[in-house]
C-alpha cells in the first residue's frame, strides 16, 4: 500500500525526513513519534503535498511525484490543523469536498449525509462550523475524509483537543470504520495508547529516521525477551540448574523471570524443571507494551 525509497525532505538545509525506506501493507497503521520527528513532513509527502527533496514513494501504486492530483482522488485526509471555514455548514463543506473529489452534485450531497451521520453529526450537520465545539470539528474534518469513499485514509492526529470522552468515542470510530468498511488507516499521533488502541501495524519515526517498523505484535513480541514463571517445589535446585544453563535468573520465592524468550531458553527451562523436581504452574512470555517500546528505542537511540 505504501513504499518509500530512501525519502527525504528537507527546508532551508534543516532535515525534516531523513531517508525513510520501507513497505507498508493494507491494514491500520499507526505513525508514532514526538513532536517534530517528522510525522506531518512524512504524510505531506505521501499525499504529493510537498515534493521529496530525494528518494521516490509510491502510494496505492501510484507514485507520489508525478501522479499526486489521481492519487488525491484514492485517498482521504484529515489534517491536524484547524481548517475549517466558519461560516459554512458540515454538510455544505462535506458535499463540496466530494465534489472536488470527483463526485457528481447529487452524490456527493448524499454521500455527505451518509458519513456526517457515520461521525455523529448527523443532527449538527447544517450548523456554521465556527459554531461547532473542538469535537465536533474534529469529526467534520473525519467526515470530509470519508466522503468520496476513498481506499486509504491519513488521520493526523485525529484525536487533537478532544476531552477523554469524545478522545473515546473517536477512536472507537476509527476502529469501526477500518472494520465495517475496509479503508485501510495512516493513524499519525504522540499519543501511544491511541496507536496501540486501533493499529495492527506501526511505524516509528525518530528524528526524521525509521526507529522500528512492522506489525505491532511481531515488535512487541521482539521486545519481550524474558519468560515468567511460577513454580511449586525445590525452587534453589531450579534456580541453580538455569545458572548453570548460562541463564539470567531474577525474582524470589515462587515467581521467577528468566532472561530470552527463544525456543533454546524454553528448552533450558522444561530441563531444568525435570532435574529439579519442580511444577511449572505457569510458563507465560512476558509482553511489552508499546510505551515500553518506545522508551527502549529513545534510550537506544541516545546511546548513538
Amino acid at each position: 500500500m505504501i513504499q518509500t525509497r530512501d525519502l527525504s525532505k528537507r527546508y532551508n538545509g534543516t532535515v525534516a525526513l531523513d531517508g525513510v525506506s520501507l513497505q507498508v501493507a493494507p491494514g491500520s497503521i499507526g505513525l508514532l513519534g514526538e513532536n517534530g520527528a517528522g510525522k506531518t513532513t512524512f504524510i505531506k509527502l505521501l499525499l504529493g503535498l510537498l515534493q521529496p527533496s530525494s528518494g521516490s514513494a509510491r502510494v496505492l501504486s501510484l507514485d507520489v511525484a508525478r501522479q499526486g492530483r489521481k492519487l488525491r482522488r484514492r485517498v482521504g485526509y484529515m489534517p491536524e490543523d484547524e481548517c475549517l471555514p466558519p461560516d459554512i455548514s458540515a454538510m455544505e463543506f462535506t458535499a463540496r469536498m466530494g465534489r472536488l473529489s470527483g463526485l457528481p452534485h447529487e452524490a456527493a450531497l448524499q454521500r455527505a449525509n451518509d458519513v456526517l451521520h457515520l461521525v455523529g453529526l448527523g443532527e449538527g450537520r447544517y450548523r456554521p462550523m465556527g459554531g461547532l465545539s473542538s469535537g465536533m470539528k474534529q469529526r467534520a474534518k473525519l467526515a470530509q475524509a470519508l466522503v468520496a469513499d476513498p481506499e486509504l485514509v491519513l488521520l493526523d492526529e485525529p484525536t487533537s483537543g478532544m476531552d477523554p470522552s469524545g478522545r473515546e468515542e473517536m477512536l472507537q470510530l476509527i476502529g469501526e470504520i477500518r472494520e465495517n468498511l475496509g479503508i485501510s488507516l495512516l493513524l499519525s499521533s504522540h499519543l501511544l495508547q491511541d496507536i496501540e488502541r486501533v493499529c495492527d501495524q506501526v511505524i516509528i519515526l525518530s528524528a526524521g529516521q525509521v526507529a522500528a517498523q512492522g506489525p505491532l505484535s511481531q515488535l512487541l513480541g521482539q521486545a519481550a525477551r524474558s519468560v515468567h514463571l511460577r513454580l511449586v517445589g525445590d525452587v534453589q535446585a531450579f534456580r541453580q540448574a538455569l545458572t548453570q544453563a548460562g541463564l539470567s535468573v531474577h525474582g524470589s520465592g515462587m515467581q521467577l523471570t528468566v532472561e530470552g524468550a527463544d525456543d533454546q531458553v524454553y528448552d533450558a527451562i522444561i530441563e531444568a524443571a525435570a532435574q529439579s523436581g519442580v511444577q511449572l504452574r505457569r510458563l507465560e512470555r512476558a509482553s511489552r507494551s508499546l510505551e515500553e517500546l518506545f522508551l527502549a528505542l529513545r534510550k537506544s537511540e541516545a546511546r548513538r
